[in-house]
């Protein structure tokens, strides 16, 4: 029997593919067509009608990169064609393997009316079921040739990826502009033969469903009349019916397919390019709805609802109309689908705020899911930001990329650092751009983790970033395999359908607790330097304005920014997206991301600027104040406040023997050798050295860095096998630093170049060290290394409100797949009683691995920070140039002085002339209890919001005093709406007590009084 399956499917592929598909349109008459190229940059549509086209025909050549045109295609109907369904059938040169990375187009009406999206799967368009005969057809497509940048093997580099470098010869050929008729019942048996044999695939080899199917498509192969395929069609059709028609087992997995179409942002197009894929996949999908009533399509990000209210206000008006029955579906409350390791905390909560706001305020609708199939990795505070939200599910699929380890579980919960619990979903289809091939079906339901105790999964539907969504194959097939024996159950249902379901049935899932590490694309923390640090210093200049401007609102009536740091705060957490802030996007978005940061940094510094001198009082007094932002006092200036600050001593710098200098300010001593090396940093009042024995800090290692696959994505394991260690120095050198003492190190490599210039100031137990580094290397991996004389079994990497604990040792795959993690402001590790810091104000990535010395048998435990890389797809030209980063060694830190010190060198000091001190609008009385946020009310009520966290990771108590007269507080959620809050937290004697468990986050609102 084996041999006839054979037979049959071979038979059954060539039927399909040389005779019943041809069928589906059996007669065509070509279309004329003309084309206009738009000059440059995407034009309005209206000028894109209205322009005057030249004949182009079928096998000409069209489209250079990145560019826009426009075709007209007319003809008429032949009379002969009367009553029957007519369609036409728009090529503009698709490669059918890669739906969404290359050309696409929008058709429209003559009036301007978008009408639906072509792509690869996706290229008609209907114009009569039934025509009358006759009818003239004028339709107009605007056409981008996106260049097509990601072939998978191999990652070539390319060009292609900016406008500015990617030429003008034309990247396509039109293939096929025709009328053709559509025969429904072909389409149909098309359908029901490729159901049925994916299905006969999936079964067990000798089962008996597999020969029942195997037989009734013998039968239906041999209806199928090869020279008439059309009219031969419903009988072959009446041979399927029968096992189409039995039921599933009552037994069998139940998916629930969500249509989805997976949008990034920007990534191998630029962002201008993802207004017009949303466009196109709405227009589509909203088109779908109205052909199918089952069909329930999800789209998440906010981001892009917002363009296509923008930019497509008549397909907005589609939108909004399928909201409202309950069918297009606003999923995952995010301002988009961002990164989750690197965004700040605030940042992290805005993009909740911003996004479930948006919906509540266009839709009225509360999202309960947060929705992030695609981001790479998940950080251990995220739980307690989604709960704080307002929110109670998760899904992504990604973690299904893991290479090392299998992720345990589909279906669990999800523990954060707080404790915080949320119920999490990882579709076991393992796409998320799932197609209802029998073999994704199979795959879900043999795949599911959870069997036993659950039944339910996701199966997010249709051909994302630009392909066109959800097909009406998809839709069929999806009927089919509704109850179908041998198969796994599916039903169109929303997001939330799903997940009360899955809850619903498992009501004691299996725990994870902390971080979803994604082993994978571990470089994401490192690619691209520039956009990193502008997203950082946006992220701490948010955090400015809004505190100046709140003091000088509260304390002198100056009218608060909202609108302009509404719009600042959503720029910004749009360049947070998983494909931009990672640094794996094209050339063309990290240079305009570029462009934003500075124009961000400058209206902001405006912002602060303005509210600043609001408070300062008079500048011409001959005084200076020092505004200091951190949530920490600093130089006897507190937190949130402006004031002159103390004077802290001096630091000396001496020549050491055997060369290089000594730097000492009486709390540490810091000895930098001939080749600029950072031998010692003795901690003086410790009696206790920093730098493991015989080795040297702060020493920059150098590898190759030639992935196997995703180059500016991955760093594989193997690059540790291959270091340079960069000791040769051109100059080692006092530099005049005034009261604090300075050595300035410059080293040469390849064609780069280092500077650096270690510090130590006064009256703090702190070395900075600022790098300028000039950078011309091409796939290599530059760190900093500090080996520690420190025996610690795990360390702390900060994260969104607080820390997080990793091993420093490998004994497990898992410990061992964690060679590149993510920090945010500083990574700290300890023995009882004395710890190490080191800060940072722009860089993520780092790895820590620990050694036992043969000569004391102590243990060195090294922390490399990850400064460049230098892949070259799909930028060719990443990160070339001059950067500038600036770190910081804390020995003797305790995890409260790593909180303290990360915000310090995020955060410096402004002088600003005036004469007025300014007293802080929100004062904390416990240092572990850190203010991440203190603004005005979103809604433009004048209250106060004050958020905090306790940082240290232990119980913390707390006052929070107002400095301005409060008549009342309310706990809230991060979209600041009073919580029921079973603590209540009350306004008495002018302050509100706090008691917070470990990193607990606090959001309170103030009532000013009168």
């Amino acid at each position: 029997m084996h041999d006839d399956r054979t037979l049959v499917e071979a038979r059954l592929k060539r039927v399909l593919d040389e005779r019943i598909r041809p069928a589906v349109h059996p007669a065509s008459v070509p279309l004329d067509v003309a084309v206009w190229n738009a000059p440059g940059e995407p034009v309005p549509v209206a000028e894109g009608l209205a322009a005057t086209p030249a004949p182009i025909a079928v096998g000409d050549r069209w489209g250079a990169p990145w560019g826009t045109s426009w075709f007209t295609v007319t003809g008429t109907v032949p009379a002969e064609w009367a009553g029957r369904t007519v369609e036409a059938i728009l090529d503009l040169g698709f490669d059918e393997n890669m739906p969404g990375f290359q050309c696409e187009g929008l058709v429209y009406r003559p009036d301007g009316t978008p009408v639906k999206g072509l792509n690869p799967r996706n290229q008609w368009v209907r114009i009569g079921a039934p025509v009358t005969g006759g009818e003239e057809v004028l339709l107009h497509v605007e056409a981008a040739s996106n260049p097509v940048i990601l072939d998978y093997h191999p990652f070539i580099p390319t060009q292609l990826g900016d406008k500015e470098t990617a030429g003008s010869e034309p990247q396509y050929r039109l293939a096929r502009m025709d009328l053709a008729v559509f025969d429904e019942t072909v389409w149909q048996l098309v359908l029901d033969l490729e159901v049925l044999g994916e299905l006969m695939h999936e079964l067990p080899a000798d089962g008996p469903r597999r020969h029942d199917i195997l037989r009734a498509v013998g039968r239906a192969l041999d209806r199928v009349d090869l020279q008439d395929v059309n009219g031969s069609a419903a009988a072959a059709r009446d041979e399927l019916a029968g096992v189409l028609a039995t039921p599933a087992e009552p037994s069998a997995h139940r998916i629930s397919a969500v249509g989805h179409a997976h949008i990034d942002s920007a990534w191998l197009w630029p962002l201008r390019e993802t207004v017009r894929k949303v466009a196109r996949t709405t227009s589509n999908m909203t088109a779908l709805l109205e052909d199918e009533p089952d069909f329930v399509f999800a789209m998440s990000q906010a981001q892009q609802f917002a363009w296509v209210k923008e930019h497509r206000p008549e397909v907005y008006a589609k939108v909004k109309k399928a909201v409202s029955e309950g069918r297009f579906v606003p999923a995952g409350g995010m301002w988009v689908e961002s990164d989750t390791n690197m965004p700040g905390s605030e940042a992290m909560a805005r993009q909740f705020v911003h996004g479930k706001r948006f919906f509540l305020d266009e839709f009225g609708i509360e999202n309960d899911e947060a929705w992030l199939p695609d981001t790479f990795g998940f950080a251990a505070g995220l739980p307690q930001i989604i709960k704080a939200a307002g929110s109670k599910w998760l899904l992504t699929q990604k973690i299904s990329w893991s290479q090392t380890n299998t992720f345990p579980h589909h279906t669990f919960l999800w523990e954060g650092i707080d404790g915080t619990r949320i119920f999490t979903h990882f579709p076991p289809v393992d796409t998320y751009n799932c197609s209802m091939k029998g073999s994704e079906i199979a795959h879900a339901a043999k795949n599911f983790k959870d069997k036993g105790a659950a039944r339910h999964s996701l199966a997010p539907t249709g051909w994302g970033d630009g392909g066109g969504g959800t097909t009406r194959e998809m839709v069929a097939k999806a009927a089919r395999l509704r109850d179908l024996e041998g198969s796994a159950t599916v039903t169109w249902e929303t997001p939330t359908e799903f997940f009360a379901k899955a809850e619903a049935e498992y009501p004691a899932p299996p725990v994870w607790v902390g971080e979803l590490y994604l082993e994978l694309h571990r470089a994401t923390l490192t690619s691209q330097a520039r956009t990193k640090q502008g997203n950082r210093r946006s992220e701490h200049l948010l955090r400015e304005a809004e505190l100046w401007s709140s003091t000088a609102a509260v304390r002198t009536g100056s009218a608060y920014p909202y609108e302009q740091l509404d719009r600042i705060w959503k720029t910004v957490l749009l360049h947070q997206f998983h494909d931009i802030l990672p640094g794996s996007s094209i050339a063309w978005v990290h240079r305009e991301a570029e462009k934003t940061y500075a124009a961000v940094a400058d209206e902001l510094n405006g912002i602060i600027d303005e509210a600043q001198r609001a408070l300062a009082g008079d500048p011409e007094a001959g005084g200076e104040l020092v505004f200091n932002a951190a949530p920490h006092e600093r130089h006897g200036v507190a937190a949130g406040g402006a004031a002159v600050p103390a004077e802290a001593g001096g630091a000396r710098l001496a020549e050491r023997d055997g060369g290089g200098f000594v730097l000492d300010n009486g709390l540490l001593r810091v000895e930098v050798d001939a080749d600029g090396l950072i031998v010692s940093a003795y901690d003086i009042a410790a009696e206790r050295e920093t730098v493991a024995p015989g080795r040297a800090a702060n020493l920059l290692q150098l590898h190759p860095d030639f992935p196997n696959m995703w180059d500016a994505w991955d760093v594989d394991a193997f690059y540790r096998n291959t270091v340079t260690d960069l000791t040769d120095a051109d100059e080692v050198s006092p530099v005049d630093a005034g009261s604090s003492a300075a050595v300035r190190v410059v080293r040469s490599f390849g064609a780069s170049k280092v500077t650096q210039v270690l510090t130590l100031t006064p009256g703090v137990k702190r070395l900075d060290i600022d790098t300028e580094v000039d950078w011309h290397e091409t796939e290599k991996f530059l760190k900093a290394s500090f080996p520690l004389d420190i025996h610690a079994e795990r360390y702390a990497s900060e994260t969104q409100f607080g820390h997080f604990h990793r091993a420093t040792h490998t004994n497990t795959s898992w410990e061992a797949a964690k060679f590149e993690a993510c920090n945010h402001r500083f990574v700290h590790m300890e023995e009882p009683g004395w710890g190490v810091a080191l800060v940072n104000d722009s860089t993520y990535g780092h790895d820590v691995t620990r050694t036992v010395r043969t000569a004391d048998s102590g243990t060195t435990t090294t922390l490399r920070v990850s400064l460049l890389r230098a892949p070259r797809f799909p930028d060719p030209e990443t990160d070339q140039g001059v950067h500038r980063f600036r770190h910081a060694l804390v020995p003797g830190a305790s995890i409260g002085d790593a909180v303290r010190e990360g915000y310090r060198v995020n955060l410096p000091e402004r002088r600003v002339p005036g004469d007025t001190a300014v007293a802080p609008l929100v004062t904390v009385d416990n240092d572990a209890v850190v203010v991440s946020a203190v603004k005005l009310a979103d809604d433009g009520s004048g209250d106060v919001v004050v958020r905090v966290y306790e940082s240290a990771g232990g119980r913390a108590r707390a006052r929070v005093v107002p400095g301005f007269t409060a008549s009342g507080v309310a706990t809230t959620d991060l979209l600041e709406r009073p919580l029921a809050d079973p603590r209540r937290h009350e306004l008495r004697d002018s302050a509100v007590r706090l008691n917070l468990r470990p990193f607990e986050l606090v959001t309170l609102r103030l009532t000013r009084g009168a």
